[in-house]
């Protein structure tokens, strides 16, 4: 019992703490943002004034997360994804920085760092408000990280690793940079499984050369580019895996991809307040917006995605603790991640087309939000390959327990069974386990949909708003019946090279 009594202290402790820091950076993007710069005029212009990050990150946001023996609060995921909501509201490439500083880097710092070097790098981040990134992709292995060319040779006291690495974000910025490499075995080849070391750019032989800076097409704040690595880092910087390099860049981008609600819910939840702002205020026809038949049925389609990202969020902050090994939790993982990622490309072009022309202009939100929300769909894994993997691995999952009935499955798999009897009728059919390709992201995209539900149930048992979640449930089941009908129909179409021969069609007039 005295122990509990601790527990509820320090957790009292850290929600008082953690809330400073929270009304801290609002307060800190109110004045940046609104009184002293318009975000308007900022989002549409490359880099961001020195001004803004040294006022936001006065309050010190990622000490949240920081361990209290290394001079944080001691917090988790929950305070992460609740940052980075609280940024995303207003910016979000302000919410990706914090993603990036967090998820991919201080995470696995923490996780798997050695005593030494996670040390001196907490306490950088603490007193000098440092930040950090994580460089994996190579020009010619995006997706295919296993592949990475990326090597190093060591001896006791050091690790040399060349390479090339692009598509990190903050290129140029961050003072630390997780660098990913395979070892060289010799004779040109390279080990299988991957490593972690923290470069410390401030360092004699670490400094990372940034060849080319991107014009990336939205996410103007963040510096994006190709960079050359050619540097020498002690072996203290080192991360030490609890099993494998693989199994902790899965742990660590799942971890990140369950943390991807945290950008969205603050996003969406901005283009929902925008939508409906705007809808009560536009009249046509001497009505307003907002009582027309067709924009209800917009707006509450944004209401359905606030609900299952807030069920998103809630979920994450239970299960994705660094306690927790994620490495193995793919399917949730993608499909939080897709989905949510999805929902925020939706939401803003709602917006856009519910403010029309003048929501066309990159200083305005909507036009801005649209670009900005677009690469979401992209990094840390396309949203159709990760669909075709969350298909792929429920099929073999099937296969394995000889399962051929898709309900039947849904019913005994532990993502979905509680949500089964609601789309029971929808999916009570053989499934044949040799699906194309075009069919498996259909799959994967349904799929997702019924693990939301599942997420949006478990959040209705908590007392969330009982008509949200009804609203919530409906649209998704309606997105299930839309995906099933494309998935169902027939189309084996091909694209055909050669596609100019007779076809201009001024020969036919």
């Amino acid at each position: 019992m005295f122990q509990s009594a601790i527990s509820t202290t320090e957790n009292d402790t850290l929600k008082q703490s953690f809330s400073t820091i929270l009304n801290g950076l609002k307060s800190k993007m109110k004045s940046v943002y609104h009184e002293r710069s318009d975000i308007n005029e900022l989002g549409i212009k490359r880099g961001m004034p020195p001004f803004i990050m040294r006022e936001i990150m006065s309050v010190n946001p990622f000490s949240a997360i920081i361990p209290k023996e290394h001079g944080g609060l001691g917090g988790d995921v929950k305070e992460s994804i609740a940052l980075m909501s609280a940024a995303s509201y207003e910016s979000l490439a302000l919410s990706l920085t914090f993603g990036i500083n967090m998820a991919l880097f201080l995470q696995p710092v923490i996780k798997a760092a050695q005593p030494e070097a996670k040390e001196a790098v907490l306490k950088r981040f603490i007193e000098q408000q440092n930040m950090g990134g994580l460089m994996i992709t190579e020009p010619d292995f995006g997706s295919d990280a296993l592949s990475m060319r990326t090597s190093y040779t060591e001896t006791d006291q050091l690790a040399h690793l060349k390479g090339t690495k692009h598509w990190a974000g903050l290129t140029g910025w961050a003072d630390f940079w997780l660098l990913t490499a395979r070892k060289d075995t010799g004779d040109d080849r390279l080990a299988r499984d991957l490593d972690f070391f923290i470069c410390d750019v401030t360092q004699p032989n670490q400094g990372i050369v940034v060849e080319e800076f991107f014009e990336n097409l939205g996410l103007y704040q963040i510096p994006y580019g190709r960079n050359k690595i050619d540097v020498q880092i002690p072996a203290v910087q080192k991360l030490v895996p609890e099993k494998s390099g693989v199994k902790l860049m899965l742990d660590l981008l799942h971890r990140s991809r369950m943390s991807f609600p945290g950008m969205a819910m603050g996003f969406i939840q901005r283009m929902l307040d925008e939508a409906i702002e705007h809808c009560q205020k536009r009249f046509v026809s001497g009505k307003s917006l907002l009582s027309y038949d067709q924009v209800q049925q917009r707006i509450s389609q944004l209401q359905s995605y606030f609900t299952t990202v807030s069920a998103y969020c809630v979920n994450s902050s239970k299960k994705a603790g660094l306690a927790n090994d994620l490495s193995m939790i793919g399917i949730e993982a993608n499909a939080v991640k897709s989905l949510s990622t999805d929902m925020m490309q939706s939401a803003s072009q709602t917006l856009l087309q519910l403010v029309g022309a003048k929501g066309y202009k990159l200083n305005h939100i909507a036009g801005r939000s649209t670009v900005d929300s677009r690469p979401f769909q992209i990094f840390e894994g396309s949203n159709d390959m990760l669909y075709s993997q969350i298909s792929e691995s429920v099929i073999k999952l099937m296969k394995k327990a000889k399962q051929v009935n898709l309900l039947e499955f849904i019913k005994s798999f532990e993502l979905t069974s509680n949500a089964a009897h609601l789309v029971r009728d929808l999916f009570n059919f053989e499934l044949n386990y040799s699906v194309p390709q075009r069919k498996l992201v259909d799959l994967g995209k349904i799929l997702s949909r019924v693990i939301s539900l599942e997420h949006v149930m478990d959040l209705s048992n908590k007392g969330f708003s009982a008509k949200l979640i009804d609203g919530a449930a409906v649209h998704l089941r309606q997105e299930m019946q839309q995906l099933l009908s494309s998935f169902n129909a027939k189309n084996e179409s091909r694209v055909i090279e050669d596609y100019q021969q007779n076809t201009d069609w001024l020969l036919y007039t």
